[in-house]
This record gives structure tokens, C-alpha cells and sequence, in this order.
């Protein structure tokens, strides 16, 4: 990672944007019953789309980096 980057954390967006679902995780000890029974909604039928979490992004000043492959390079 570049020194004067900042990674995502995990979460961030969903907390920022105070999901119902991130609030309940949030309430429940990690890897508890409750915890993972709550985080497998979050898998299965998120509340925000991604054209909601990319503009996000954008709005915190993120980048979508990739680093270049082999191929990419000739």
C-alpha cells in the first residue's frame, strides 16, 4: 500500500450510513450465534446497492485501485 494512501475498512461505508442491519451487528458480540445470524442478511440482501456504495466512495475521496497484471505490463 502507498504511505500517503488510506485503505477502506471494513464496514465503513455501512456504518457512516447508519444501515439498520450494521446497527444491530454493531449491538452483538463478533463471531457470536446472534452476530452471524444478523451478518448472513447482510450477505444475502443488502439494503444498498453498489451504484449507492461506488458513489460513496467517490463522495470520501476514495480510489479504485487495481495493480496492473503481467500482461498488462508488456
Amino acid at each position: 500500500m502507498l504511505s500517503n494512501f488510506t485503505e477502506y475498512k471494513r464496514r465503513e461505508f455501512c456504518n457512516d450510513v447508519k444501515c439498520p442491519v450494521q446497527m444491530e451487528l454493531n449491538k452483538q458480540p463478533e463471531k457470536s450465534e446472534a452476530y452471524e445470524r444478523i451478518r448472513k442478511s447482510c450477505i444475502t440482501a443488502c439494503c444498498y446497492t453498489t451504484y449507492q456504495f461506488h458513489h460513496w466512495l467517490i463522495e470520501k475521496g476514495y480510489l479504485i485501485l487495481k495493480p496492473k497484471t503481467s500482461t498488462e505490463t508488456r
